[in-house]
């Protein structure tokens, strides 16, 4: 892996009004590589990602994507060096088809990469491919977390960011969304996931990170957490 981190956050401090949520978090992201942010509701999880992408920004610490400091970036210029965020709640536009959902997030990455086309995307996710026309607003829970994973991908990122990937989806669905994540690694593309499944997470990422009250209190391989089965039951409950 490169030396340069796709994103790192580095001493953090992330509030909400006189609320402090993030205490000096260190994060950050190899290219190519698969990290699962656990913890248990309420501990920073999604705090942490809305400080990454420039959502909320943090009162102290330091941002950098690809080794440039966006700590003060916008949204949308984190998204353009090569950063996809799914967030909880999946927020597709549910006034467009699923087609036009999709083509609108079509671009080609940084340097060019244009591995993920639109062809691919209803290759990928043949239950978006029958239901092209619909709206947004007319797919099941699971399909609309399909759909969102594939608007993100057809920007082609080089980081993708799934918050709640399987949350309150049907074990078959859920299992859909665990076999697309490991296509999308196959490719190369460094993911961040949040979602309550450790058995499902940890089959897949190469590294772990747990928060709790904000705090990082574990970052490791998934076989050194499995091997730790009173951490699992002191932060996750598991």
């Amino acid at each position: 892996m490169a030396d340069t981190p796709i994103i790192e956050a580095r001493g953090l401090n992330t509030y909400y009004g006189a609320s402090h949520v993030l205490h000096d978090v260190n994060f950050a992201v190899q290219p190519g590589e698969t990290i699962g942010l656990m913890g248990r509701n309420g501990m920073g999880k999604s705090t942490l990602l809305n400080s990454l992408v420039g959502h909320v920004r943090p009162r102290t610490g330091v941002v950098t994507v690809n080794g440039k400091d966006m700590t003060q970036a916008e949204p949308h210029q984190i998204a353009q060096q090569g950063i996809a965020y799914v967030p909880e709640g999946r927020g597709i536009f549910p006034n467009l088809s699923v087609r036009e959902n999709l083509i609108m997030a079509a671009r080609t990455g940084k340097n060019g990469r244009n591995e993920w086309t639109y062809e691919r995307i209803l290759q990928t996710f043949p239950r978006l491919a029958e239901r092209i026309e619909t709206g947004g607003q007319k797919l099941s829970g699971g399909e609309q977390q399909m759909l969102t994973i594939g608007r993100a991908l057809m920007t082609n990122p080089d980081l993708l960011i799934l918050d709640e990937a399987t949350e309150g989806l049907a074990p078959v669905i859920a299992r859909d969304i665990w076999n697309i994540v490991k296509t999308i690694r196959a490719t190369g593309i460094a993911t961040i996931i949040v979602d309550k499944n450790f058995a499902a997470i940890s089959a897949i990422t190469d590294r772990n990170v747990i928060l709790v009250k904000g705090r990082v209190v574990f970052d490791g391989s998934s076989r050194v957490l499995g091997e730790q089965p009173e951490l699992l039951q002191r932060y996750l409950g598991i």
